[in-house]
């Protein structure tokens, strides 16, 4: 006779899983604040009490949301044109993570606004500093946040749709563009 514990352990697994896919998609979609501990637990069709077992709370829940977008995937170069297009098709295809509305908008939750600035830090502006750095360029750190935000700007502004033009043009026309302005920080 077994004691059960293998499939509990699965399940618990399974659920953490769930509870991550589940609260990812929420705070993409209504962002932080508007989303409830108990709209994650539905999403997910588990019992939102399990958000306090396994991450303590929701704000901790945001946070290992923030690491998993990330995973273990290299840095994106901003200036490789391959890796700046899927970003902008990442983009295309779904709603805006975690760290991306923290890079845009302050968080009330100061454990939040640092967990993601953290990331934003390490996957983008920080292998940016690093090449800017290594080639002698003056003011690495500022390049790198000036690179940043230009992408991050222009993102923002194509899926608000608050600039006519750039929320219409084609990527094929679009890439050339962004690409042009990053490379000028390079250099």
């Amino acid at each position: 006779m077994t004691d059960g514990t293998p499939s509990r352990r699965r399940d618990s697994a399974r659920s953490r899983e769930l509870l991550l896919q589940a609260a990812g998609e929420l705070f993409s979609e209504r962002g932080f604040d508007r989303t409830t501990i108990r709209d994650i637990g539905e999403r997910a069709g588990v019992d939102p009490a399990l958000i306090a077992r396994y991450f303590g709370n929701k704000s901790a829940l945001y946070i290992a949301v923030v690491r998993a977008e990330m995973g273990d995937t290299p840095p994106p170069d901003l200036l490789g044109a391959d890796r700046l297009r899927s970003l902008f098709e990442r983009r295309n295809r779904r709603s805006a993570g975690p760290v991306f509305w923290s890079a845009v908008q302050a968080h009330d939750d100061p454990a939040v606004q640092e967990a993601a600035h953290a990331q934003l830090y390490l996957r983008l502006v920080d292998p940016l500093r690093e090449r800017f750095a290594g080639k002698g360029l003056d003011r690495p750190q500022l390049r790198a946040e000036v690179a940043t935000a230009a992408f991050l700007g222009v993102l923002l502004a194509r899926g608000a749709g608050t600039l006519d033009e750039l929320a219409a043009v084609d990527l094929e026309e679009l890439l050339p563009l962004v690409q042009e302005t990053l490379r000028t920080l390079d250099s």
